[in-house]
C-alpha cells in the first residue's frame, strides 16, 4: 500500500509544479519586454532602422557657400530688380543699381518681394558706407524685415556704440546678437538666416508656437534659433501686435542710408 501511496503524492505535487510553470509562463508573455531586450532569436538587426525611401533629394550646392544651390529662387542676381521686387503699394521700385549692388535711396520707402514665403532659408550680403556720417542709429540703418514683420537689424556696428538690441544682427528690440563681428564701413558683409514661421491658437492674436530665427553672420552664429516674441515694434511691447498672418513678403528697409545689398536668394523650407 506504501508504494501506490508515494506514487499517487509524487504525480500530485508533480501536477502543481506544473500547474505553476504554466502560469509564471503565462504571465511572462504578458509582460513580454521590448524586442531589443529578448534572447538572440529576436535580437534587434541594424536593417530594421534603416530607412531607404523615399530617397533624399538631390540639388547642386553653389561653387561657394554663398552662391544660391540649384533649388534657391534668387531674388536679387545684379542687374534686375523689376522682375523680383516692388514698393509697398506694389509699384516700380526707386531703389537704383549701381555695380551690381540694389542701393537704397532716401525716401523710396521700403521694397518688397512680389513673392510671398513662410519657412525658409535666406542669404543675403550688404554693405553700409564707407564714407562715415552719424553715429549710432543714424549709420549705415536699414534692416530685413523677415514676412514683412520681424526685422533682423542692419546697421554699422562696426565702432559705433548704440543700444543692444538695436545694433547690426539683433531681431530688433528684442534680442541683442551674441556678438558683434561687423567688418569695416564699406566691406561686405552677410546674413545666412534660417526663419521658421508662427502658428497661432483660435484667439488669432497669441501664438501657438512663436517666429523662430537663426542668424549666422559673415559665418559667425549670432542668434541661434530665437523665439520672436511678437512682430518688431519701435515703441511698445511686441506681445500687443500679434496678428494671424500665412506667408508673407521678405522686405528691405530705406532708413534713409544708402545701405546696399546684393547676392539675395533664398529656399523654401
Amino acid at each position: 500500500m506504501r508504494k501506490p501511496l508515494i506514487i499517487s503524492l509524487m504525480l500530485f505535487v508533480y501536477a502543481i509544479s506544473s500547474a505553476q510553470t504554466q502560469t509564471q509562463t503565462q504571465n511572462q508573455q504578458v509582460t513580454k519586454p521590448p524586442l531589443a531586450r529578448l534572447g538572440d532569436q529576436n535580437k534587434m538587426t541594424p536593417w530594421m532602422t534603416e530607412i531607404w525611401d523615399p530617397e533624399i533629394k538631390i540639388i547642386q550646392p553653389g561653387a561657394k557657400d554663398s552662391d544660391p544651390p540649384s533649388d534657391a529662387i534668387v531674388l536679387f542676381n545684379g542687374t534686375d530688380i523689376n522682375s523680383e521686387w516692388e514698393d509697398t503699394q506694389g509699384n516700380p521700385s526707386k531703389w537704383i543699381i549701381k555695380d551690381g549692388a540694389l542701393i537704397s535711396v532716401r525716401g523710396a520707402g521700403m521694397i518688397k518681394t512680389k513673392r510671398k514665403f513662410s519657412n525658409f532659408q535666406l542669404h543675403i550680403e550688404w554693405k553700409t558706407p564707407s564714407e562715415v556720417t552719424g553715429e549710432s542709429q543714424g549709420r549705415g540703418n536699414s534692416g530685413v524685415f523677415l514676412q514683412g514683420l520681424y526685422e533682423v537689424q542692419v546697421l554699422d556696428s562696426y565702432n559705433n556704440r548704440t543700444y543692444r538690441d538695436g545694433q547690426a544682427g539683433s531681431l530688433y528690440k528684442q534680442r541683442a546678437p551674441l556678438v558683434n563681428d561687423c567688418r569695416k564701413p564699406g566691406e561686405w558683409q552677410s546674413y545666412d538666416i534660417i526663419y521658421t514661421a508662427p502658428t497661432f491658437n483660435n484667439d488669432t492674436t497669441t501664438y501657438f508656437t512663436p517666429p523662430r530665427v537663426t542668424v549666422l553672420q559673415n559665418g559667425v552664429l549670432i542668434q541661434n534659433n530665437f523665439s520672436l516674441r511678437g512682430p518688431t515694434e519701435y515703441i511698445g511691447m511686441p506681445e500687443y501686435f500679434i496678428k494671424k498672418h500665412g506667408a508673407e513678403s521678405l522686405q528691405l528697409q530705406d532708413h534713409g542710408n544708402p545701405v546696399a545689398f546684393r547676392n539675395i536668394w533664398i529656399r523654401e523650407l
